[in-house]
């Protein structure tokens, strides 16, 4: 597997539904430059964007408006001109205008390429569902549409993996040619449908996945996650943090902004050694140079 003493740090700005009212997500292009500076002040060097509906009162919900999305990309590359920006593309169902369109628009360095289905789903206490059970469907055919527009445009696929079975179908991307070696791969943990956020799965997992592939966590949940980091980090993968993936930090305690979730994952990648990589670094570890 690749390794550096360079840890590439992704910070994940805002997620899909998180609700502005409630918790400290950014939803304008203004307030989304700002997370953004000042997540790569505390050493991010990759936002990961989902984008949401600009009218008053809607901030909760998502958009694929390419203006809208364009509007945010300009802001965030005007306000931190050499931070990577990784996009989301991540929707239910065969259409794929609105992402597609967004790609075509923005032209990020990386995108998200949800590279198979899960059932997404979560119990409560009670014996209820917590929502409906969804089918996050990303069969073949759509994986393919995808690699082709990210190909075209020049942008690397981020495979997201959120069970183990996904992380070996990346491998059987690469074998059939529809993914360019090397592979950028996402480990998914701590969805409860999908691949636990448990650090002891993790050379599992590696194993797993096709040599050169570079690698990196995705940890959801709350107290869990910074061991899995942890973990992430002293072998030799890349991190990920921020409101879309968890909204405390290593004590405990509430974060007020995406800004001090990567200060906290900064100082773990430091104690185990290794270093957060600057933008030009993350280019030269990621291939995009």
């Amino acid at each position: 597997m690749s390794g550096s003493d360079k840890a590439v740090v992704t910070c994940a700005l805002t997620g899909v539904l998180t609700n502005p009212t409630q918790f400290p997500v950014p939803v304008t292009p203004k307030e989304m430059a700002h997370a953004a500076r000042r997540a790569r002040d505390a050493g991010a060097t990759i936002v990961h964007c989902h984008f949401r509906m600009q009218e008053e009162g809607m901030g909760h919900l998502p958009t694929w408006d390419p203006e809208v999305v364009a509007a945010v990309c300009d802001a965030i590359r005007a306000e931190v001109p050499d931070i990577l920006i990784n996009l989301t593309t991540g929707v239910m169902g065969p259409d794929l205008s609105g992402p597609i369109a967004c790609l075509e628009r923005v032209k990020p360095e990386m995108a998200a390429l949800n590279a198979g289905s899960l059932n997404y789903l979560k119990a409560r206490s009670d014996g209820r569902w917590a929502w409906p059970p969804l089918l996050f469907d990303n069969p073949v055919d759509k994986v393919e549409q995808f690699v082709e527009v990210m190909n075209r445009v020049g942008i690397i696929p981020e495979c997201e993996c959120f069970d183990t079975g996904i992380v070996r179908s990346v491998k059987m991307y690469l074998d059939v040619g529809l993914l360019k070696p090397p592979a950028h791969v996402s480990l998914v943990m701590g969805v409860a449908s999908g691949m636990p956020a448990r650090p002891e799965w993790l050379p599992l997992l590696i194993d797993e996945m096709a040599p050169g592939t570079e690698w990196q966590t995705i940890a959801i949940g709350r107290e869990e996650v910074w061991p899995l980091l942890r973990r992430t980090a002293e072998l030799g993968g890349n991190v990920r943090t921020g409101l879309e993936d968890t909204f405390y930090l290593p004590d405990g305690s509430r974060a007020k902004s995406n800004g001090e979730l990567v200060e906290a994952l900064v100082r773990i990648v430091r104690d185990v050694g290794r270093e957060p990589a600057t933008p030009a670094e993350a280019r030269q570890l990621l291939g995009l140079v």
